[in-house]
């Protein structure tokens, strides 16, 4: 088995890609080792002293290390822990973990139809493309013109995040819907 590597803009975030399917559909978003227990690959790449974040896309895994880690120290056993998942049979998720949904948020009311303009650029544009770098951003609200973002993975915390949901997502929101007046990020 043969494990590539990417970097991503988020210097603390590096994409593994094993080569195979990870997640047959939507993302899974482990941002503490308690939350990596309904899925044994997550479990195992949190063994790995240094790693605070582990995030699942269709086709790869991205891991984010703590500040003052080298990826030089940590990588190899990272490595390590997905060919040993991947050779050991195990499922990526614990039988009933995997969750389908497409991630965003539930919304209803008066602005449904918005919403539902909102999600749709979010599947078709943005997020095929942040999932390149390693990340994926959901829906999370919508209130007075104001898109609420969740952002995951290589997206969570990194310096150019900002700018991506200014100059990008919020711009290209805009000029779709016109109700859009600002995106902002949350923390869940």
């Amino acid at each position: 088995m043969f494990i590539q590597t990417e970097s991503t803009p988020n210097p603390a975030t590096l994409k593994f890609l094993p080569g195979q399917t990870v997640l047959e559909v939507g993302t899974a978003d482990f941002p503490s080792s308690e939350a990596a227990g309904k899925s044994p690959l997550a479990s195992r790449i949190f063994a790995v002293e240094g790693v605070t974040g582990v995030f699942f896309g269709n086709d790869f895994v991205t891991v984010t290390k703590a500040d003052g880690v080298d990826w030089d120290h940590i990588k190899p056993a990272i490595l390590g822990a997905v060919m040993e998942h991947y050779q050991s049979g195990q499922p990526v998720m614990a039988d009933g973990s995997s969750d389908p949904a497409s991630g965003h948020a539930e919304h209803s009311g008066e602005d449904a139809e918005i919403v539902n303009q909102i999600k749709e650029l979010l599947d078709s544009r943005v997020r095929p493309a942040v999932a390149q770098d390693g990340g994926d951003i959901t829906f999370h609200g919508f209130d007075r013109g104001v898109v609420y973002l969740h952002m995951q993975g290589a997206c969570a915390g990194c310096p150019s995040s900002t700018l991506t949901l200014k100059m990008g997502i919020e711009n290209l929101l805009r000029h779709y819907i016109p109700e859009v007046t600002e995106v902002r990020p949350v923390a869940v």
